[in-house]
Formats: structure tokens, sequence, C-alpha cells
């Protein structure tokens, strides 16, 4: 049909356009973010684009939802704005007439978000997790950024060493400069290596000397050694059980349930229900006055999405800490945005049957 196919192929070009646009600047946005963990030295260098390449996968849902609700909103924005609606309307077409073009415009779109939150989110997290936590293992030098110093989680140390460039293992020139209390010490080396335990990452130094000061009673004592180990950070691996939800596949979270699987579930099964609610919601939040060319709809549907999106959150929280269950806080928030998005659909298909029923043509009698 003429109308059904008009439909689709205005929302197909202007979801494209948007779709286009959101992605170029998240990936923006988390390219920035990758390469100052990689130069912070929490991340692989030449793992910065795998890494781009999960987070983006991570973020599509996301992404996919906005652009087909604002494409929505934005074509039939337009549409009202140049009296495209008002000629629908007159020739009684309604405004729930529009959601079967709209619906299976979007239908492609919600299956690739549902594959994408329960399969390729925990498949993409557990990568990302892996990556992270392989580099944090790494035993040589090649982690340590020659020539620049770097700091303890506590902050109560500093310590600086250049990698050997003959042994990758080791590194030579090292120095350490250490506050404890009132105890401020420098430890100086001419070779060291990383030892990874459990949790903690040790420095362990060969053939130096360590100053040590009391800055109350101003004693200085002074040590060498063969061999000394110094803790450079700790806990930098991260346990299993904190990636755990996160990193599940959605089978083995049903299979399991606890506060924190339920938490990761109201999660991605929020996401698949928010982006079909948002279609529904979007249509009947594009309405807008055509003496009015403003994009004050568009705007107001942005915070919609906003607040809608913290609202997913929220539910996730709340059955993380055992106050809601998942059902409930499925049906609570995302029943309520359905019924919402029905109800503004029925105001304003009714609004504009009674307009058009009651209004008379003036002029002469025939």
């Amino acid at each position: 049909m003429l109308f059904d196919s008009s439909v689709r192929s205005e929302l197909t070009r202007s979801f494209g356009v948007t779709f286009v646009v959101i992605l170029t600047i998240v990936l923006t946005m988390m390219l920035i973010r990758t390469l100052g963990q990689a130069a912070g030295g929490n991340v692989a260098p030449q793992d910065v684009m795998l890494l781009m390449a999960y987070a983006s996968l991570a973020h599509l849902p996301t992404m996919l939802t906005l652009a087909l609700f604002i494409a929505i909103v934005a074509s039939l924005g337009r549409m009202y704005r140049e009296s495209e609606m008002t000629i629908w309307f007159a020739s009684g077409i309604g405004l729930s007439r529009f959601v079967k073009p709209v619906l299976s415009m979007s239908l492609p779109i919600l299956l690739v978000v549902i594959v994408l939150e329960l399969i390729i989110w925990p498949w993409g997290n557990q990568n990302s997790a892996q990556l992270r936590d392989q580099y944090q293992k790494r035993s040589d030098l090649s982690r340590v950024a020659p020539g620049q110093f770097q700091s303890s989680r506590d902050g109560a140390s500093v310590f600086f060493i250049e990698r050997d460039a003959v042994d990758e293992k080791t590194g030579r020139n090292v120095f350490i400069l250490s506050n404890k209390e009132r105890t401020e010490s420098v430890t100086t080396a001419a070779q060291g290596h990383i030892e990874l335990t459990d949790t903690d990452r040790f420095l362990v130094l060969n053939h130096g000397q360590r100053n040590e000061a009391n800055a109350l009673t101003g004693e200085r004592t002074r040590a060498k050694f063969e061999q000394y180990k110094i803790l450079a950070d700790s806990q930098v691996l991260r346990s299993a059980d904190q990636l755990k939800p996160k990193a599940t596949p959605t089978l083995d979270l049903l299979r399991a349930p606890s506060p924190a699987n339920d938490g990761e579930l109201t999660w991605r099964f929020g996401m698949c229900l928010a982006c079909f609610n948002m279609v529904l919601l979007g249509l009947g939040m594009a309405a807008t006055n055509p003496r009015r060319p403003n994009n004050w709809n568009l705007l107001f549907a942005l915070l919609s999405f906003v607040v809608y999106f913290n609202l997913i959150g929220l539910s996730q929280g709340w059955v993380n800490n055992g106050r809601s269950s998942m059902n409930t806080a499925l049906i609570s928030v995302h029943g309520g945005i359905f019924l919402l998005a029905l109800m503004l659909l029925w105001l304003r298909d009714q609004g504009n049957r009674i307009h058009f029923t009651w209004r008379k043509p003036t002029g002469a009698r025939a």
C-alpha cells in the first residue's frame, strides 16, 4: 500500500542518518576514553581497537534504540509541520494507523537489539574483561612505560624503572620513593622485575640500597641489599565474581537466580522492552503545531529517553539490592511506560477524530 511504503521509506532514511551521527559521536568518545586508559597503563596499546569494538557492541543496543526513537519523532514531526499529517487525518487515516508501518520498519531493529542484549552483550563483556586481566597478569615489564614515574593505588609510593633493552623481563635504574606514616624512604637498585601474586603486584629489586628517614625524630638509616621486594600495587586483578553477572550468558543467569543475576537480567530484558516501548512512545510524542515550526517536541522526546534510560538503571539497582523482584521491576517500569504510550496514542487519535468530525465548512448552502 502507498501509505505503508511511504511511511517506511521516510523512517528508514531518517533512521540511517540519525544512527550514523550517533555512532560517530559515541565512537569518538570511546576512542578518547580507551586511549586514556592505554596511556594510563590500564590496557595494552595493541588492544585499543579490539576493546573499542567490544565497547561498541555493548553500546549498540542503546544507540539503535535512540536512533529509532529520534527517527520516528523527527520524521512524523516533519510531516506535522508540513501538513502531511493533516492530509492523512482528513482522508480518514488516524494516528493508530501509523503503528503498523512503523512496527514493520522497526521489527528488524528490535530483533537486532534482542540478539545484542541477550547474546552479544555478555560475550563482549567477557572478552573485554579477559583482555584487561591478561594485560594485568603479565609478569614482564612490557606494561611498564619506560622513563615514566608511576604511583601505587594508595598513592603512598612512586616508582621509576627503565626497561632493559636486552631482557624484556627485567629493568634497570630503579628508583622508589615511599611515604608511610612518618617515615620517608628512597630505594634505588641496579635491576628489578615485576612479580604478580593472586591480587597484588610486587617489584623485586636486585643490588641496591635503601635510605630511610624518620620525620619525627630525624633519625636516618641506610641499608644495602642483594634482593628486596616492595609492593607496587594492590588488588590489581578484579575477581571473577565481580564480572560474573555482566559477562555470564543469559541462560546461565536464568539457571542460577540471585539478586545480582536477576539485576543483570532486569537490565537485558529491560533494554529489549524499552526498544519496543520507544516505538509506540515516539508515535505519540511526534505531534507538533504546524504554525510553530520548532523542535521542542524533539527536545522533550530526548529528555524522555534519558529519564526512561535512568529508570532502567534504577530498576536494576532495586533488584540488586533486593528491594524488588525482577518481574515486579519489569512490570512496574516497562508496563507503566507501555500504558503511557498507549494512552498518549489514544488521546492523540481521539483528538484528531473529534477535530475533523466537528469541523464544518463555512459558506452558502446549496
